[in-house]
Order: structure tokens, then C-alpha cells, then sequence
């Protein structure tokens, strides 16, 4: 049988200014109102039937919120797929929430207590984009007796949104190897790949959809001569993604994950070597047993402030021009170091890795108008604004009398804009590593959110109604010089069949 389960979620957001605190809109799949207004969410579908080996399920999520900062209101259509599993491969079609990790007291309903989501390249911050994914679940690679295993994907999106270069289209390619060290190690790595590209460009025009230009996007080259200029110079498209280390340990009733997950924007970043140590590092620790007080710790340090150095390139010496083929007029004028990553942003894509005005990644990276408070998800955004940044993230959860989950987390982050457009001060761009004291935004952002099941209140008899409601609500504050000194709260009532 297929569980089918069916809930609607009434939600009411009040803010002490014009816009929502950080933590009461980031990582919401986007579907958050921006300033004070109100959110409704409809919920359907079905699981996988565990006990055959073809599964199938689908899903649907319908939103409409009201926002005063915008005053007006916006249906959404949130998720609409489905799925099929048969054995390891897993194929989704549709409208789908990508995956996150390290939820709240083991609970998908109170999110994820990581900044990230657990993937700092798709982090779950913007709306969901319609498209299929591939995925294949860890299988054992032969001849290893099961000590290494392999696991992937393999997608293609659309982008809807109102951006720099319209209908761009979206590839993702992910490979992770798994080695089971012992009964209670494993240690994994591997590559979330994602690329934009195709389009229709004010500069360009249609960005030309081939299949050989598809072939060079999920291979990495650069594009054929028909390609644009930009595409030819360098890899066709806006190329990017994560990568990722991560060691498991699993003890007795309890475990601990140790990961570092790394963005970058070019090769110089692709092993994560050149721009060390960039990267969301996150340490998790949970209790088996989710009925516990604190049931779960989550600390994340990350630190973007290298991008594989100060220098991109330099002039070419004759000596060097001697060697080199006159025909690539880039690379026989420019030696390239790879550095001045600028991650999430791209010359070409000028919207940069955002959907809908979010940043589709780890949304500590702040779109352009932030701190001029000119953002807005409504409007095209030109990119990310700050993406150099030092920031710490706690978190913890659990369940209050083994009945009442909730989750809190604290970020505190120090800002500093991009190597091209500091916030303030001096830029380290061009300059020798380290002989320049740079100057950051600092910024505090918390958050407590919980549920209240009603099935667990004494007072509610057992065949009642209410048993069906859940009760929930989140109190939330940003102070800082980035964003603006808010404090908002929200409440809402969810029922579920």
C-alpha cells in the first residue's frame, strides 16, 4: 500500500520592520513572504511500498503567501513530480525538494539545523526548479569485498524566473566514492557538479541549444566555434558546484559526522586543494534516541575568503609568448593562475547562481542589494553581493518532555563583499595574500522554532479532531551592520491526515 498523507499549514509572520529576519526566510524553499503577511501550504502524496521491488510515489505542494513588503500576493506551485525506484536507481520528474540533511530532532518539518542543508551548491534556500535527476544509490564496486561503494546523479532544469539571462538551463552531475573503513568509518568524497547555460541573452541573444554543446557542458570544455565568445574562452556556460570529505562514525546509539563541503567556480577550485580552506566545515552530533532534550549539536565554521587567491592572471612574458600557440589569443596574452574565484557569480549569467532572487546555494552568500535593502525576490537580481565571509553556526535540538521538538541556531558571520566590490575598505584583489587587514560587515542572525502536536496535550481525548492539529511557531533576530536590526515571530496551525 501507498501511505498517502495530506496536510494544509496556516502560518501568520510579523516583523518589527519592513522585511523578515534572515533565519524566517532562508532555506524555506522560498516560499516565505518577505516582509509581515501570511503563508498557506497544501501538501499531498504517497510514499515508496518498501515490500516490492519496482516503487513508485508522487507528491504535490501548492503555497500562496501574502506579503506586505511587496503588497501582493503569490501562488506557488511548489512541488508536482514523481518518482520511480527500482533497486539502487531512483528517477524523479517534476518540481522536487532537493535533499537536505542533519534536520532538526531527526524531524524533516523542523528543517535542517546545517546553514547548508548539509550541500553548500544547492542548499534548499530558492524555489524549486522543474527537471529530472538520475540518481543511483551507493552500489559496492567490484572486486572490493564491499569496502568501496559508488554513488551519483545525473539531472537537467529549467529556470523560471525573472533573471539577466532568460529560460537558462540547468545540469547537474553528482559522483561520490564511499569507502567502509571499518564496521563503524566510512569516509567519502566526490563532486556536485552544476552548470547554466543556454538561454536568451540581452548581450547574446539565443545561447545556442545543441547536442554537442550539451555534451561539452557535462563534459567541462569549452565551446565549438559557433559558441559565444565568452563560452569559447572558457568552459561553455556558468560552471560550478561542491565538493565534498566527510568521515562517519557511528557509535553506541549515537554518531558523529565530520564534513568539509566546498564551493568552487573554475578547475583551480575542483579538488578543493587551491582554494583551501574555503568551505562549509561542519561537525553533527546525534543521539540515536530523537525523544532526548538535546538530541542533536550541529557547528559549522565557514570561510570563503580565499577563492584560489588574489590573482586570476598576469601578462604573458615574451619568453613564455614563444611557447605558446598564437591562435589562443587568451592564453598567449594572459598566464592564468586561477584565482579571484568569485563564486556564484559569472560576466555572462549575470544573475549568478540565484532562482527567484535567492541564492540557490548556501545562502550566507547575499544577493546584490542586500545591504542597500533594494532586494527583492520580485525583481531581477544581478548576482551575489557578498561571497568573502567568515561565519560561525550552532545549532541544537531535540524534544522538550520526549513530545515538543524544536531546534535553535545562532550564525554569526563576518562580511567583507567580494574580492572586486569590498563593503569596506581596502580589497585584497591584486595584492600579495595577507598584507591587507580587510574590513567586514559583522552580523548576528538566531532563531528558536518548534511544534506544539496537540495529540500530545493530556486534554485532548484520544478520538478527538484535534489530535489531527499541530501548533507551530518561530521567534527570530538579526543585529548586525549588514542586515537590518529586526526581531519577527511566526505561528501556525498544520493539519495533517
Amino acid at each position: 500500500m501507498h501511505d498517502f498523507a495530506l496536510s494544509l499549514l496556516l502560518l501568520g509572520a510579523l516583523s518589527s520592520g519592513n522585511q523578515l529576519p534572515f533565519w524566517a526566510t532562508s532555506n524555506q524553499f522560498g516560499l516565505m513572504p518577505e516582509g509581515s503577511g501570511g503563508l498557506a501550504l497544501l501538501q499531498a502524496g504517497t510514499q515508496y511500498d518498501l515490500s516490492k521491488e519496482f516503487q513508485w510515489k508522487w507528491g504535490l505542494s501548492l503555497a500562496g503567501n501574502a506579503d506586505s513588503r511587496t503588497a501582493d500576493f503569490s501562488a506557488m506551485v511548489d512541488e508536482l513530480y514523481g518518482s520511480a525506484r527500482w533497486k539502487a536507481l531512483r528517477l524523479d520528474v517534476g518540481m522536487k525538494h532537493v535533499d537536505t540533511e542533519f534536520w532538526g530532532a531527526g524531524m524533516r518539518s523542523l528543517g535542517s539545523m546545517s546553514a547548508t542543508g548539509g550541500h553548500v551548491a544547492w542548499s534548499g534556500n530558492a524555489r524549486t526548479m522543474p527537471g529530472y535527476l538520475a540518481t543511483l544509490d551507493p552500489v559496492p564496486v567490484p572486486l572490493t569485498r564491499k569496502i568501496m561503494w559508488i554513488r551519483g546523479a545525473f539531472g537537467d532544469y529549467k529556470t523560471l524566473d525573472n533573471r539577466y539571462v532568460k529560460g537558462a538551463l540547468v545540469h547537474r552531475t553528482q559522483i561520490y566514492f564511499l569507502f567502509k573503513i571499518t564496521k563503524r568509518l566510512d569516509f567519502q568524497f566526490g563532486l556536485d557538479h552544476i552548470a547554466l547555460w543556454g538561454g536568451m541573452s540581452p548581450g547574446e541573444g539565443a545561447i545556442p541549444v545543441t547536442f554537442d554543446n550539451y555534451f561539452r557542458v557535462i563534459t567541462g570544455r569549452s565551446a565549438s566555434s559557433k559558441g559565444t565568445l565568452n563560452d569559447q574562452l572558457n568552459v561553455i556556460g556558468d560552471q560550478r558546484g561542491g565538493g565534498l570529505y566527510r568521515f562517519d562514525w557511528r557509535g553506541d546509539g549515537w554518531k558523529i559526522i565530520l564534513q568539509r563541503d566546498f564551493p568552487y567556480d573554475d578547475g583551480s577550485g575542483m579538488s578543493g586543494l587551491q582554494n583551501f580552506p574555503d568551505g562549509a566545515h561542519t561537525f553533527w552530533f546525534g543521539w540515536d534516541n530523537k525523544d532526548r532534550w538535546v538530541s542533536d549539536i550541529v557547528y559549522e565554521y565557514h570561510y570563503t575568503m580565499k577563492q584560489s587567491g588574489t590573482y586570476h592572471d598576469r601578462p604573458t612574458t615574451e619568453e613564455e609568448r614563444k611557447t605558446l600557440d598564437p591562435s589562443d589569443q587568451y592564453h598567449y596574452w594572459h598566464s592564468v593562475f586561477g584565482g579571484v574565484d568569485n563564486y556564484f557569480n559569472h560576466s555572462a549569467y549575470k544573475s549568478g547562481w540565484t532562482y527567484y532572487g535567492r541564492c540557490v546555494g548556501n545562502p550566507l552568500f547575499f544577493p546584490v542589494g542586500t545591504r542597500a535593502g533594494t532586494w527583492t525576490g520580485k525583481e531581477t537580481v544581478m548576482g551575489i553581493e557578498s561571497n568573502r565571509f567568515k561565519a560561525h553556526h550552532f545549532s541544537i535540538s531535540g524534544k522538550a518532555f520526549k513530545c515538543l521538538p524544536y531546534k535553535l541556531m545562532l550564525t554569526y558571520s563576518q562580511n567583507y563583499g567580494t574580492y572586486y566590490s569590498p563593503y569596506e575598505g581596502e580589497s585584497q584583489w591584486l595584492k600579495p595574500w595577507g598584507t591587507v587587514k580587510e574590513t567586514p560587515l559583522h552580523q548576528v542572525s538566531a532563531a528558536f522554532v518548534g511544534e506544539i502536536p496537540l495529540r500530545a496535550a493530556r486534554f485532548v481525548a484520544a478520538g478527538s479532531a484535534l489530535r489531527h492539529f499541530t501548533v507551530t511557531y518561530g521567534l527570530f533576530a538579526d543585529r548586525g551592520q549588514l542586515l537590518p536590526d529586526l526581531f519577527g515571530g511566526t505561528l501556525g496551525l498544520r493539519w495533517d491526515l
